[in-house]
């Protein structure tokens, strides 16, 4: 509601996290005529329910986008596509990964690196390292807004660090802290997977974007994907505070969270 406030205008793109970690994840991204949903990876019955906490419901949404297939990212998607005919856009190589009830409904597929419109949003989509058959994060832009998501990544690559350039808010990976993941409950293979190039992005390799890469056109940062084993939300913000201060700005840092969603952020 800031933006509003300072300006005196109702807001007229707005995002909020839904939910973030690997027991589900979802995104609004919204303007007053298109409403984009990024994966569905709650149940129709919770997907409903916080979307209504950020002013929506899924018979109003334009589109669901799939970053990848894991089913983290997509386990609600087939019944909520079932129940309110909503298209779903996903790369090529993603959409025969999908598992779909029978008949598959219609996929509007395109090339990872592509940009398309939404409705009256501008969607561009980026190739990101992680191990899933054609993953991808969005920028999305609106009336001069631009929203960036990059989760589910094993490093920030120079391609990401370009797209995520300029953006007015940015959903961004902080999964684990890497003392607490070694000594943690995982079996060790997947304690490599999750800290390999094709996995997930530690609080380390968040830290080191802020401090070297981050260049915002407005600082509003979402930090998410964070392990309920591995990491604690203090520490993502301690390492997200530290990298800013050191570049002495004055962020508005959210932690996105499993069980409920972040505020609304309104432009």
């Amino acid at each position: 509601m800031y933006a509003e406030l300072l300006r005196g205008e109702i807001p007229i793109v707005k995002f909020c996290v839904l939910a973030s970690g690997s027991s589900g994840n979802a995104a609004l991204v919204a303007t007053e005529k298109t409403r984009i949903l990024v994966d569905a990876g709650l149940s129709v019955r919770e997907l409903t329910r916080r979307l209504a906490l950020a002013g929506e419901a899924p018979e109003r949404l334009t589109a669901v986008l799939v970053t990848h297939e894991h089913c983290d990212h997509v386990s609600g998607l087939p019944r909520l596509v079932r129940r309110h005919a909503v298209p779903v856009y996903t790369t090529h190589s993603t959409a025969p990964n999908l598992a779909w009830f029978d008949p598959a409904p219609a996929v509007e597929t395109f090339q990872a690196g592509s940009r398309f419109a939404v409705g009256d949003i501008e969607v561009t989509s980026f190739t990101i390292p992680h191990d899933a058959a054609d993953p991808v994060g969005y920028c999305f832009q609106a009336e001069g807004i631009k929203i960036g998501i990059a989760t589910d990544l094993g490093y920030v690559t120079e391609s990401v660090k370009y797209h995520l350039r300029g953006t007015h808010a940015l959903l961004l990976e902080s999964n684990h802290d890497l003392e607490m993941l070694k000594v943690g409950p995982y079996p060790w293979s997947v304690k490599q997977r999750v800290m390999g190039r094709m996995g997930h992005l530690s609080n380390d390799g968040m830290g080191d974007f802020l401090l070297s890469d981050w260049q915002p056109a407005a600082p509003n940062l979402i930090l998410g994907h964070i392990s309920e084993h591995n990491n604690h939300p203090e520490i993502v913000r301690l390492v997200a505070a530290q990298a800013l201060e050191r570049r002495a700005i004055e962020a508005r840092v959210a932690i996105a969270a499993q069980r409920q969603p972040t505020e609304v952020f309104e432009f």
